[in-house]
């Protein structure tokens, strides 16, 4: 499956994404509000400069205390996030997740921020293949 298909399965509700200088209070309340696990980081909408997860805070809470969350996104954001192509397949995304060990990944088509998938997006799809593979060999098996 193509993260394309990805895309198309979440609905278009675009990428939620946060500026540079932002508080990483108010993230963590967008982050909250949206029952969404990461942020891009961009000054545009369009370009993917970093990536905020409630991982990176909660490292970061545990680390130095509450006054973190004064600090701002792009001094907590992992910066040049790995990003992916609506043509590349969800194999390869969760191998570059797994490799990273990290769960969000901006789409980006053409230097523009097109969507982001999560782990769970990859894996929810990877689910459906091996259920329709399954479907479709036991039809074959059973001559349907």
């Amino acid at each position: 499956m193509l993260v394309q298909q990805i895309l198309k399965s979440k609905g278009n509700d675009g990428v939620i994404t946060i500026k540079p200088g932002t508080r990483v209070s108010d993230a963590a309340q967008i982050l909250s509000d949206k029952r969404i696990g990461g942020l891009v980081v961009s000054s545009d909408g369009e370009a993917a400069e970093g990536i905020l997860s409630e991982r990176d805070i909660v490292r970061s809470l545990a680390a130095r205390g509450a006054k973190c969350l004064q600090e701002t996104v792009d001094q907590m954001m992992t910066p040049d996030p790995v990003c992916c192509s609506k043509q590349d397949s969800s194999d390869a995304v969760l191998t570059r997740m797994t490799e990273g060990r990290f769960r969000h990944m901006p789409v980006v088509e053409d230097g523009k921020l097109v969507g982001i998938v999560t782990i769970g997006d990859v894996v929810k799809a990877r689910l459906q293949e091996l259920s329709m593979e399954k479907s479709a060999l036991e039809g074959m098996i059973m001559g349907h």
